[in-house]
């Protein structure tokens, strides 16, 4: 399918999952700017969209920083004549093990974690509505988790740097809904990433367990590019009546919820 064939995506923020993202775009008809916090990550996975027929740029993009947030914007616009789309998908995990709980996590892990998965989105935002607007409307893509939902006794500031996309994303939708502008966040369970074949077998064997424990899916857990399906419909005219969405991507683990 060419669900999004002539669109202009900027994904902001590669890696595991965003990779998955910026490919399925690509095959999807997009053209495709990816910004990567790690710039040589990001140009070794666009030329690959390039030998498989897409087209894609690569651009380094550090979600804490405003700057480069508005740079790869503007380079959507300058080399593809503007923005029809943007896939908010980068988060603070250098610090996981240090987020636990509302009476132990030090402040600065607190600080850290919503400078880029709360404010970084919020610049994210900031930077592409008027991109969007000028285009004649558009759609923006906020990659959340079910932990925004799930009430972990870890991982406090995580979940509420998640929730806090929520609370942006419908601010999105219900302001410049009248302007054209969709907005819609994805909520995964675990995924299957491109990096999990480098985990210890007994750590992959785990993780597989924990993510498939709760799930009403019990044969796999999720791979990539069944969130990209996922936004590749919300991006496209296919997806032109959703806003406003927390849709949870997990295999029914939060079937009950």
């Amino acid at each position: 399918m060419k669900r999004l064939e002539g669109k202009v995506i900027l994904v902001a923020g590669g890696g595991g999952l965003g990779n998955g993202l910026a490919r399925r775009y690509a095959e999807e008809g997009a053209h495709v700017v990816l910004g990567h916090n790690h710039p040589d990550a990001a140009l070794e996975v666009v030329e690959g969209i390039a030998i498989a027929g897409g087209s894609a740029i690569a651009i380094g993009l550090d979600g804490t920083d405003e700057a480069s947030i508005g740079a790869a914007v503007r380079l959507a616009q300058d080399r593809f004549g503007g923005l029809d789309g943007m896939h908010v998908n980068f988060a603070a995990l250098s610090q996981a093990r240090a987020d636990t709980n509302v009476l132990e996590i030090p402040l600065d892990v607190l600080d850290a974690t919503m400078r880029v998965n709360a404010i970084g989105y919020f610049l994210c935002t900031r930077h592409a509505l008027p991109a969007l607007i000028e285009r004649g409307g558009g759609a923006i893509v906020y990659t959340s988790s079910i932990g925004a939902h799930t009430g972990e006794a870890q991982q406090v500031a995580y979940a509420m740097s998640k929730a806090a996309g929520h609370a942006l994303m419908r601010h999105v939708a219900s302001t410049y809904g009248p302007q054209g502008v969709r907005a819609n966040v994805i909520a995964p369970g675990m995924i299957r990433h491109e990096k999990w074949d480098a985990f210890p077998a007994d750590v992959a064997d785990r993780l597989q367990g924990m993510g498939t424990a709760r799930a009403a899916i019990k044969s796999r857990i999720a791979s990539p590019n069944d969130i990209a399906a996922l936004g590749a419909l919300l991006l496209s005219d296919d997806g032109s009546y959703i806003t406003g969405q927390v849709i949870r991507a997990d295999g029914g683990t939060t079937l009950g919820l």
